[in-house]
């Protein structure tokens, strides 16, 4: 039997594929084996009656039972529930998550022994509830979250310990400014990291958390689907989800083939009718110019914010599985004179960074010296909504603005309308433009408990910090008072305490419904 460990683990924790990653007695990042021998698992839940299946077996019953299979969850994170219901039923996204991360832990308790210390990794682009989300999931799961990382900073750690720009005391030999292009199969995050000595620093972010490799899959389902059509007419096939389901994993099968070759076929079948639809990657290419041409578009707009021409950048890194798309290396290419690197794994790397920095954590936390320092930016402006008093529309105040290094804090001050008045309320948002349009509501900011008979006009300072990873947390005070005021942030979505504790023990149980009664 393996003995107990405390050592930490990276979790990659993907929108079609995961992957959990351990150091090894020599320091060095390794994936663990899944219990069906494989390196990546994939992120989709199948309901059993009570049992709930995870991975490879997941994807197998899907086909035949789509009405009983989740997957695409991470897309979802930050919302109150699941877009559809769950064995009939209404579940938070994190809850989902947090089956993948069991299946993870489990599978590497086979061979580490007990596991408690993470690191997950999220997208650069999530903005505070996904976080939140996220380190719910950790903790529903039963793992101790030590922090979440952005998935292009793990990366670029596990790159330079890899390639060895790194000496043996984790410094750079010199100044490396690393762009980091990570296309997954959900998610998009395009990151500028500056690696100096033991410093990794973030100088910008972006990205778009609806647009990854699937949206390339959907393309070639479409094209597949016009010609059946075409030919047998009839019901349009990707309205029916076991039919949709089978086409789409048709569609990954082809997507790979064209990473290799000029053309292939694409064999679908629906209503016992069958055809094979030629494609070449050419048309490949044209079906999906305008998602390339976003990732190209952020990527150009980030190095244009950030101030760099494409001379100073000295290395381009391409992570995440739709990376191997022949388009995605010849675009970069185009845009930025120089040949993209390709020398991480695409699908493990992230993991690898995720767990070399889980190990930093540990070290520092047990009194030992930091080797590297790992410093992030906020993805998302931070604002509150208001309104202004010429117009009476909505307007979104900045208190913090994107890109700014992590951690920060920034206070805006507000004041009372009215003679006695005993709370103050501030609506908080991430992003959105200057009337607050797209923005993500974090929640209300309640300032409650005012002592009586105040002035009208009395201030009331809230201090905004992000830590470095990203969490926002929120303190008021009264400055003419000389106290602190009391405050409660009413989260527009997300998990309470409380809720955690009682999802964390159903998905303890072997099998059981999938079920939270509430107090």
């Amino acid at each position: 039997m393996p003995k107990p460990s405390i050592k930490p683990v990276g979790i990659d924790l993907g929108t079609t594929f995961s992957v959990i990653a351990h150091l090894d007695a020599a320091g060095r990042p390794v994936t663990i084996m899944n219990a069906e021998g494989d390196a990546i698992t994939p992120s989709v839940l199948f309901f059993d009656g009570d049992l709930v299946i995870v991975g490879k077996e997941a994807v197998k019953a899907a086909i035949h039972e789509p009405q009983h299979s989740v997957a695409f969850m991470k897309r979802e994170m930050g919302s109150s529930v699941f877009s559809r219901l769950v064995n009939g039923k209404k579940v938070p996204p994190e809850v989902l998550q947090s089956y993948v991360l069991k299946k993870l832990k489990a599978d590497a308790e086979l061979k580490l022994g007990q596991i408690k210390p993470a690191v997950i990794t999220v997208p650069a682009f999530f903005d505070d509830p996904r976080r939140k989300g996220t380190l719910d999931a950790g903790k529903i799961a039963g793992l101790d979250v030590l922090n979440v990382i952005n998935e292009p900073t793990a990366a670029a750690i596990a790159f330079g310990v890899q390639e060895g720009f790194l000496n043996e005391k984790g410094e750079s030999k010199r100044t490396e400014r690393v762009l980091v292009y990570d296309l997954g199969g959900g998610t998009f995050d395009v990151t500028l990291m500056e690696i100096d000595g033991k410093s990794y620093r973030a100088l910008a972010t972006d990205g778009d958390v609806y647009l990854g490799g699937t949206d390339w899959d959907h393309r070639i389902v479409d094209f597949a689907a016009e010609a059946f059509m075409k030919k047998h007419g009839g019901k349009d096939p990707r309205k029916d989800p076991s039919a949709l389901t089978r086409w789409l994993h048709e569609a990954e099968d082809v997507k790979r083939a064209l990473s290799a070759r000029e053309a292939t076929n694409y064999t679908c079948d629906f209503n016992d009718k069958k055809l094979r639809v030629p494609i070449s990657r050419a048309q490949f290419e044209e079906l999906t110019a305008d998602l390339l041409e976003r990732t190209r578009f952020t990527t150009s707009s980030l190095i244009s914010e950030a101030g760099f021409g494409w001379d100073k950048i000295t290395r381009l890194l391409l992570v995440g599985g739709s990376t191997r798309m022949p388009m995605v290396q010849q675009m970069l290419k185009e845009v930025t004179g120089r040949t993209p690197d390709r020398s991480l794994s695409a699908d493990e790397a992230v993991a690898h960074g995720a767990a070399i920095y889980a190990g930093l954590l540990m070290a520092t936390g047990q009194g030992q010296a930091p080797t590297v320092t790992v410093r992030n930016v906020n993805s998302h402006t931070l604002g509150v909504l208001g309104i202004e008093k010429q117009t009476g529309r909505p307007c979104n105040q900045i208190v913090i603005q994107k890109n700014t290094p992590l951690p920060v804090t920034k206070v805006s001050r507000f004041q009372t309308a009215k003679t006695g008045q005993r709370s103050v309320v501030a609506n908080i948002i991430e992003g959105g433009d200057s009337s607050g349009g797209n923005a993500t509501q974090i929640g209300k900011c309640v300032i409650q408990d005012l002592p009586a008979n105040l002035p009208a006009g009395t201030p009331v300072d809230v201090a905004f910090s992000y830590s470095d990873d990203g969490r926002l947390t929120v303190k008021a005070k009264l400055p003419n008072q000389g106290k602190m005021a009391v405050l409660v942030v009413e989260r527009a979505s997300g998990l309470s305490e409380q809720q955690v504790k009682k999802w964390g023990d159903v998905v303890a149980k072997p099998s059981g419904p999938l079920e939270l009664n509430e107090d």
